[in-house]
């Protein structure tokens, strides 16, 4: 991933412009598809399922995702980038996943 090119510098540039959930709300619409937006949200839920300890079979079950996305969301989770715990921990700042209780 080339996060150096202009085209990527500029995408992230208008994703920090965005100021509220209704301006988040009309960017993401008009960049991608409703079923696009979908599947982000749920891999977004997988993440603090995970962090919670959930069991795949469950987080499959929960959200309807696949066992290899429930496992690729799994390896970035713990990977280097760091990207879902960072959006995590500051979604859940004030209160802990705790070990087998997330909201679903």
């Amino acid at each position: 991933m080339n996060w150096n090119s202009k085209e990527n510098k500029q995408f992230i540039q208008a994703i920090l412009a965005l100021k509220t959930s209704d301006e988040a709300k009309a960017f993401l619409r008009d960049l991608m598809t409703e079923g696009e937006i979908n599947e982000f949200g749920k891999r977004l839920k997988v993440a603090e399922m995970l962090t919670a300890k959930i069991p795949y079979y469950v987080i499959e079950q929960k959200t309807g995702l696949s066992s290899t996305t429930v496992a690729r969301v799994s390896k970035w989770l713990g990977g280097k980038g760091g990207g879902y715990k960072t959006i995590i921990d500051r979604l859940h700042h004030h209160t802990s996943l705790q070990t087998g209780r997330v909201l679903f």
